[in-house]
């Protein structure tokens, strides 16, 4: 299943990626990538997204940890 790190900053998108690909070397590199969420018309209003496949449940409140150190939130993609 895909899930998808949501940022406000790049910094903090490309931080929690290189730490996923350190805790997960199976995953490799997640991607980041800048995107316009449902509802936001404002390109200044794109978030930084980390996109992660494959990883398991078990896994995710370990995920959610690091994903609210740096004030970003999941979602399922």
């Amino acid at each position: 299943m895909r899930r998808l790190l949501v940022f406000g900053e790049r910094e903090d998108a490309e931080e929690v990626a290189e730490t996923l690909a350190e805790w997960f070397p199976e995953l490799g590199m997640p991607r980041v990538v800048r995107e316009t969420l449902a509802g936001e018309d404002d390109a200044e209003d794109a978030q930084w997204v980390v996109v992660i496949e494959g990883l398991g449940e078990d896994a995710l409140a370990k995920v959610d940890q690091l994903v609210e150190q740096h004030d970003g939130w999941r979602e399922t993609g």
